[in-house]
């Protein structure tokens, strides 16, 4: 049951008043009630009053922004009609230009305006970037900010960071470990590293051979874990001692234990893998406008807002997770970054873990993998 407040009804009278006075002063009427509102799709960090407060104040505007942890669920979303209440959609790297753009769910940028952006970036962010770029590289389709590896999590007390980068996938292929691990709940997320324990590229089209090598695998793992949680979940029970490493995790998920101080848990980009010449996966968010018949102006502001230095260490550092931003190869954005902050954020391997990780992108068989996947967390009981 959806329930209506007393500004809601007002709103829906004030339109259809508008409606009935002409579809002119009905447009103009519903352009300028948006001109002060912004809805935006995200994940965390952007949801979070320390980045929204100043933009609603400096605009004088209504943001409302809503996390989830999940990419194919926040695009279902824009695909099940949800174009018309978002004006921006936040996510990561390949869905812009290989799944939004090209099902007509994102709006381009003006190039001129925002390409301009990422010459200030980090090197490996210099336009024309090929994640923030349409197939055919004529359209800007979103603005590159938050980035990091994503694949386990050590606590270096227990293995060390050298034993856990050699080792890598294979630490859940040693039955010794069973019971010394958890699951971090991510569902695409967890696809991939289970792809990769199984010792198979996720990224491919799979063989009926390979998808029963992945059953097997998810159901030996999830079998095998201590337990399944959040982030703060994981990040406690590798402080507490309850699991010595959990499988799915990275800078974006330690970095607020790392922050409280505990630099003793790590994320870890295995050497080597089923990808070749890659050993873990990383992520890079896109941020795009939304092809909103009613987009909000203040789409554009804010992307253009989260690019200065301030406001882009504002992001780095939001509540919930710390994470490197592209932002960072401006001097004036590095420079606000403190010794600790570097350090929560592991700043010091940063560049040649991203070198040797695989960047993220769509698995093609993901819904029946998603399926064996939730049936072995099922069977875990």
């Amino acid at each position: 049951m959806v329930e209506f407040s007393r500004r809601d009804v007002m709103r829906l009278f004030g339109a259809g008043a508008a409606a009935a006075m002409g579809p002119g002063f009905a447009s103009r009427a519903w352009a300028q009630d948006r001109s002060k509102e912004l809805n935006i799709l995200c994940w965390e960090g952007y949801n979070s009053a320390q980045v929204l407060d100043p933009f609603r104040e400096a605009q004088g505007a209504t943001v409302k922004a809503e996390s989830l942890t999940n990419d194919p669920t926040m695009i279902n979303r824009l695909r099940a009609g949800e174009t018309n209440v978002w004006d921006l959609i936040n996510v990561n790297n390949p869905w812009a230009r290989k799944i939004m753009h090209p099902e007509g769910l994102i709006k381009a940028l003006d190039r001129a305006t925002f390409e301009p952006f990422f010459e200030t970036m980090m090197p490996g962010f210099k336009p024309p970037y090929k994640w923030a770029m349409s197939d055919d590289g004529n359209d800007l389709l979103g603005m590159a900010q938050r980035y990091g590896p994503y694949s386990f999590v050590v606590n270096t007390d227990k293995i060390s960071r050298a034993t856990a980068e050699d080792q890598g996938w294979d630490l859940w292929n040693d039955a010794a470990n069973d019971g010394k691990y958890g699951i971090l709940e991510s569902d695409d997320w967890n696809v991939f590293c289970i792809f990769m324990v199984a010792g198979i590229d996720p990224f491919k089209v799979h063989t009926p051979e390979e998808m029963a090598k992945f059953e097997e695998t998810a159901k030996r793992i999830f079998k095998g874990a201590k337990m399944i949680g959040d982030i703060a979940t994981m990040n406690q029970a590798l402080i507490s001692g309850e699991i010595d490493f959990h499988l799915t995790g990275g800078t974006y998920s330690v970095s607020p234990a790392r922050a409280d101080g505990f630099p003793n848990l790590r994320a870890i980009t295995p050497l080597k893998s089923a990808i070749e010449g890659k050993g873990g996966i990383s992520w890079i968010e896109i941020t795009s406008t939304v092809n909103n018949p009613n987009l909000s102006p203040l789409a554009t502001e804010f992307l253009k807002f989260v690019q200065a230095p301030e406001v882009a260490h504002t992001v780095a550092f939001a509540e919930g997770t710390f994470n490197p931003v592209s932002q960072m190869g401006n001097p004036d954005c590095f420079a606000l970054f403190t010794p600790e902050e570097l350090d929560a954020i592991q700043w010091d391997s940063l560049e040649e873990e991203m070198a040797r990780s695989a960047e993220y992108d769509i698995v093609p068989d993901y819904d029946a993998a998603l399926d064996l996947m939730t049936a072995a967390k099922r069977d875990r009981g």
